[in-house]
């Protein structure tokens, strides 16, 4: 089995666990970490013993934080990759493409990408520790694409708004209801219940589950291109004053300067 630095990648009976291994940056992802979870997803969907994955964090602080800012106010970027590209959006992709249930194991904090990853999944699982919220507007950046118009569908318009422009932190039991995740369960039973769910939905029959995640899909598919748009736009954005404002703010631990941002128009 491949050999990976930044995740852990295992199977037990009929899961493939992906395991975000940086806990020491709260589980934030680099371009190396997005290329090693695109390379077990696919490694899940080619085994025919994984019938569903697991996805979590190391540690018991954070699921992940999303994009690790760190590395950003340092380089510029989030660091090099064999293909020389920071592909999240082929992993949001491939999270939705795989034709086996993805099932997210919330064991902390789930903020920024990290929270996107998780609503991403076809359900969710949180420890009661758990907590859930976007930053992008706070560090300089968004997610347009998936990351905004499918968390609509899953909370409806005026909570989505609400959880990506103030930026705040909820409970796992208010994401609970507010349907954001499927069952919050004490912290010390986070992955044997997501392992049940897995052994669970590995006695369904698989193409049965095949099609019916494509169908759920099919319903939401145009908003891959608008995270195409995204994705573009943030590149962009990203390197701009604003953008690396942002990311030199939350570096340096202070408030971001963006009141002289603000346009007229």
């Amino acid at each position: 089995m491949t050999s990976f630095e930044d995740i852990t990648y295992t199977v037990e009976d009929s899961a493939g666990i992906i395991t975000i291994n940086r806990p020491e940056r709260y589980n934030a992802f680099r371009s190396k970490t997005v290329e090693e979870m695109i390379k077990a997803l696919r490694s899940a969907w080619a085994d025919r013993q994984v019938q569903s994955v697991i996805l979590t964090g190391a540690g018991d602080k954070a699921f992940c934080t999303g994009g690790d800012v760190k590395q950003r106010a340092e380089t510029g970027d989030y660091g090099p990759s064999e293909s020389g590209m920071f592909e999240i959006g082929y992993l949001h992709k491939l999270i939705r493409d795989i034709p086996k249930p993805v099932i997210a194991a919330v064991n902390g904090v789930a903020v920024g990408g990290g929270h996107v990853l998780h609503v991403l999944c076809d359900v969710s699982i949180a420890s009661e520790t758990a907590r859930f919220g976007q930053a992008g507007p706070r560090v300089g950046s968004f997610d347009a694409g998936f990351g905004s118009a499918y968390l609509a569908r899953v909370v409806g318009e005026k909570k989505a708004r609400e959880i990506w422009y103030w930026c705040r932190q909820y409970s796992a039991q208010e994401a609970l209801e507010m349907g954001l995740v499927n069952k919050v369960v004490p912290a010390a039973e986070l992955m044997t219940e997501a392992k049940a769910w897995a052994a669970e939905v590995a006695e369904k029959s698989p193409t049965a589950i095949r099609f019916l995640k494509q169908s759920f899909n099919a319903d939401t598919d145009h908003q891959a291109g608008l995270s195409n748009l995204a994705m573009s736009a943030l590149d962009l954005f990203v390197v701009s004053p604003e953008g690396t404002e942002g990311a030199k703010a939350f570096a340096e631990k202070r408030v971001p300067e963006f009141n002289k941002y603000v346009q007229s128009h």
